[in-house]
């Protein structure tokens, strides 16, 4: 369900952020709006990192192979790491550049009213996108608020797609304000800040991308509950004296890594602790499905100072 959900909101952002490039460029042909331009080269960015990430969705389906046993599940952490990278170079630091440029060589606005036109279209067809994300992420983020999705989420489609509309729809305000501002009060610098606000606007977002990504790519552990339900499973078990210790890694947005040593009946004999292994990593799979890869190391409890 969270893919499909995924593959959706990335469908509906990639179709969206096409269509309003197109249509920006064309407004700022039209008008030369510097705001106009910034906006237009975001959406030339958000669009590649829609492709960024369906190509990553791709790649981490191939098969593991020698090189790569645990297979390739983090080529989507990877390529959501990419499009932070994207989104700071071609969004943030040319708009940021090209609002500099413009207040130290103004430039006077033609035909505003086309830029307000295709900045209303725009708008439009970026809350079409955004309600999209919502309402994938609506079906995966349980009682999780709307920050703690962002940050906690193991699958990095929809926060990007989440963060990058939300940057999108407050920077077509920015412009749309700032070319409105600059038509009205005859001033193209006040066009020129429109444009540094929307670089600054997206730096932040291009960081906090980064940041969770970075995170998803050094390796993060199970959620809580995921890790409580794993428990629970091994000490359920009735084979299972102890929980010595756990350690869960995510190899990918829905592949697990658990890995555990247990103190298990000490009158086991060899082929009945194999046996107990076994229904041990049934149990866990049955309770986490995406557990996919398990390791279970048989041990004895042992004293603080040993």
């Amino acid at each position: 369900m969270q893919d499909d959900g995924s593959r959706r909101a990335i469908a509906a952002a990639f179709l969206a952020n096409l269509g309003i490039a197109c249509a920006k460029f064309a407004a700022f042909l039209i008008t030369g709006a510097a705001s106009m331009l910034a906006e237009a080269v975001h959406s030339v960015a958000d669009t590649g990192n829609q492709g960024l990430l369906i190509l990553g969705a791709a790649r981490a389906k191939r098969e593991a192979t020698l090189e790569h046993p645990f297979g390739f599940g983090r080529e989507r952490y990877f390529w959501a790491f990419v499009t932070a990278m994207v989104l700071f170079t071609l969004g943030s630091v040319f708009a940021i550049h090209e609002g500099i440029d413009r207040l130290r060589h103004p430039h006077e606005l033609e035909s505003p009213a086309v830029a307000v036109c295709i900045l209303a279209l725009a708008i439009a067809l970026e809350s079409w996108s955004f309600r999209t994300a919502v309402g994938a992420a609506r079906l995966v983020r349980g009682s999780n608020g709307w920050w703690s999705f962002i940050r906690h989420s193991k699958s990095p489609e929809l926060p990007v797609v989440l963060l990058e509309d939300i940057g999108a729809l407050l920077g077509l305000l920015i412009a749309l304000l700032s070319v409105t501002l600059s038509a009205a009060f005859g001033d193209p610098r006040l066009d020129a800040i429109g444009s540094i606000a929307i670089g600054a606007l997206l730096g932040v977002i291009a960081i906090i991308l980064a940041v969770e990504m970075k995170s998803l790519l050094i390796g993060e552990s199970a959620t809580k509950e995921i890790r409580c339900a794993i428990r629970g499973a091994i000490e359920e078990s009735p084979t299972v004296r102890k929980l010595i210790h756990m350690r869960t890694l995510h190899l990918g947005p829905d592949e697990l890594l658990v890995a555990v040593k247990v103190e298990f009946d000490g009158g086991l004999d060899i082929p009945s602790l194999a046996a107990a292994i076994d229904d041990l990593e049934s149990a866990i799979r049955r309770q986490t499905p995406i557990a996919r890869v398990i390791y279970v190391e048989p041990d004895v409890t042992r004293s603080a100072s040993a």
